[in-house]
């Protein structure tokens, strides 16, 4: 599968700019999967830390329209999150799009942040859920959403449900930006799978964006890592491969307690 991460401006502007070269640059490489940041298609309104209610409502129209424009990347399949509301709470979902089956709810995020830039807590509600995968151009992929990527024992038991790609949307800050590779290549070497990140670029205010999507192997080789002057980048991944590395060190070795 020939998978497409980037990383994607916070300005509005500059993000309609992006898009149409993002769906030029899928087009170009024979892209099957896009993958978005998280909740792309509005300003980050989790940087305020306090809750406001007509914003929450923008972003979630915003994304409800920015979805029906998802066949304009050309791909088959894209992968993002939104807000939306479901049983009456705020939460933060992950979804996956196809060509054949339209918009559908994949994940809720369960690990929210509750600090300067990130008040997440304070915006929505964590999802409750359990971690399970969902089928895209046939794989099995498995959703964390931005923070989620932090719990290994998910991304285990992703791995041991046969999850050949982790996808994780994110929203992440310039000065955390080596943790948050680091734990990338991790969170592949536990399942056994590659994973595959976009984020947003840019600044808010005094908060800068790191950008920086990624594609890391099953054994957390680096394949793909956008940057300022190169936002979009495509990569082949092979599930055979993914298959294989769930029977080697340490995966074989990391059996529930």
């Amino acid at each position: 599968m020939r998978i497409t991460v980037c990383e994607m401006p916070d300005d509005p502007a500059a993000f309609e700019r992006d898009w149409k070269r993002l769906g030029a640059h899928a087009a170009r490489q024979d892209s099957d999967l896009v993958l978005l940041p998280e909740m792309p298609f509005y300003n980050w309104v989790c940087s305020a830390p306090k809750f406001d209610h007509a914003k929450w409502d923008d972003a979630a129209k915003a994304h409800r329209v920015w979805k029906r424009r998802l066949p304009e990347l050309g791909a088959p399949a894209v992968l993002g999150s939104a807000p939306v509301e479901r049983g009456g709470r705020r939460v933060n979902e992950g979804f996956v799009w196809t060509k054949k089956e339209g918009v559908r709810g994949v994940h809720l995020k369960n690990y929210l942040p509750l600090e300067p830039g990130f008040y997440e807590a304070a915006w929505y509600s964590r999802g409750g859920k359990p971690f399970v995968p969902f089928d895209v151009e046939g794989w099995k992929a498995g959703m964390m959403l931005c923070t989620d990527m932090w719990s290994m024992s998910n991304a285990r038991k992703y791995g041991k449900e046969g999850v050949g790609l982790l996808a994780v949307p994110r929203a992440t800050p310039e000065r955390s930006i080596a943790k948050w590779i680091a734990g990338g290549k991790v969170a592949a070497v536990v399942a056994g799978a590659y994973c595959a990140s976009s984020n947003r670029g840019g600044f808010q205010g005094d908060l800068r964006f790191a950008g920086r999507g990624w594609v890391f192997s099953p054994d957390g080789e680096e394949l793909a890592l956008t940057s300022k002057s190169k936002p979009f980048v495509t990569v082949t991944i092979d599930r055979a491969k993914a298959n294989h590395a769930k029977t080697t060190y340490p995966r074989y070795s990391l059996e529930p307690d």
